[in-house]
């Protein structure tokens, strides 16, 4: 079992990521959980969504994430604020949205597991028209783990929004996953 914890601000989509990204899972015939932890949360405060991919069993458990295998940052403002690698698997994998090097965030805080980055933000403000970064994010994770395939996302999105909303969404999935940089440890 694989598990992620993503952490982002209230109205960036952490949640609904994780959502779209075990219905990706379900799909494929794997067995997905997608858990948002709120609390007097409102819109830009700090959130984290929980979310758990088995391929061969049922998923059982139902807790936070404390010791996760995989971390996604969808804004990096968070990067000072949280300790987002917290319990962090020791080969986990850190994805952060940043325009900076992977060079510089690993210097910087003193990231010692593989680290993928991607300028999601700028991406998201190209193909979407706004800042909200929790599908182009999708991307990026998909890219370095292979948690789920590209196309399995197809569906899930376009259930989720309408047509012309779906089709971008789509785009910025695939060019977060072409323009992700990987820095191995």
């Amino acid at each position: 079992m694989v598990e992620v914890r993503i952490h982002g601000r209230g109205g960036q989509g952490a949640v609904t990521s994780a959502e779209l990204l075990a219905l990706a899972a379900i799909e494929e015939g794997k067995f997905a959980q997608a858990m948002p932890s709120f609390g007097p949360e409102r819109r830009g405060a700090p959130v984290i969504a929980y979310l758990r991919i088995s391929e061969k069993e049922p998923i059982r458990i139902r807790s936070v994430i404390i010791q996760p295998d995989i971390v996604v940052i969808l804004d990096p403002s968070l990067l000072k604020i949280i300790d987002f690698t917290a319990g962090l698997n020791k080969k986990g994998i850190v994805v952060i949205n940043t325009s900076r090097s992977p060079e510089e965030i690993k210097t910087n805080f003193q990231i010692k597991s593989r680290l993928a980055i991607v300028d999601a933000t700028k991406i998201a403000r190209e193909t979407l028209g706004v800042p909200i970064t929790n599908t182009t994010m999708m991307g990026a994770l998909i890219r370095v783990t292979g948690l789920v395939g590209l196309a399995s996302l197809t569906g899930p999105i376009q259930r989720r929004f309408n047509v012309k909303l779906a089709e971008r969404n789509l785009k910025a999935v695939e060019r977060a996953y072409q323009e992700t940089l990987v820095k191995e440890q």
